[in-house]
């Protein structure tokens, strides 16, 4: 189960475990969690759990919401994340939850460069080689990478872009759908942002600059 580490100055003041579908957190009382400083809004963000994915949502703060450092409005969580509303941080723990694919890089317009504040494509490097199901990188330097999908959600993107993620159901389908950005992610040309995508062998996958074939076998 999902939970909260919220700390002020580096000393933790609570954790909270995520059981509802819906968790606000904000500076009044009606807040399920409940952070007492004039720097965060009355009602600033909400988490948002569908399965075993968490989302985090912006809901019109003043101050913003930030995720590893960059300004967020939604945003799927990862394990480790790190969240900054006003003067508190809240370390996002779930290590049963989903992950990215290429641990450490994000990829931008033709090159690929370490970021170690949020990767946008990241793998699990102890995984066997040309696992099945899997997206595999067509295009940049990375080209030819291999990721498996084996959690039930993989991010890939790069944050204020183009983000999706590649849901994975318990029947073995997948499915790929818009997080954030400017530019809505494609499958074989056809836009996600109306919906979810089901992923079929060899569709290409177009993520802004980022370009991914799926492979099922």
């Amino acid at each position: 189960m999902p939970k909260l580490i919220v700390s002020v100055d580096d000393i933790i003041v609570k954790e909270v475990r995520l059981t509802k579908d819906r968790t606000t957190v904000g500076r009044k009382a009606h807040n399920d969690i409940v952070l007492d400083s004039r720097t965060v809004s009355g009602t600033h963000a909400a988490f948002m759990m569908r399965g075993a994915q968490v989302t985090l949502e912006d809901m019109g703060s003043t101050n913003g919401t930030y995720v590893n450092t960059l300004a967020v409005k939604k945003h799927v969580l990862q394990h480790d994340d790190v969240i900054t509303i006003g003067n508190h941080q809240i370390r996002y723990h779930d290590l049963a939850g989903g992950t990215s694919a290429f641990p450490g890089w994000i990829s931008g317009l033709g090159n690929t460069v370490p970021n170690s504040a949020r990767p946008a494509l990241e793998t699990d490097r102890a995984a066997p080689p040309l696992p099945s199901p899997r997206i595999r990188v067509v295009n940049g330097p990375t080209a030819g990478r291999t990721a498996a999908l084996t959690k039930p959600v993989t991010t890939v993107g790069k944050p204020g872009v183009s983000v999706a993620v590649i849901t994975r159901h318990a029947s073995g389908g997948f499915d790929l759908s818009m997080v954030e950005g400017g530019i809505a992610p494609t499958v074989n040309g056809v836009s996600v942002e109306a919906g979810p995508i089901r992923l079929k062998n060899r569709d290409r996958i177009a993520v802004g600059a980022i370009y991914l074939e799926f492979l099922e076998t």
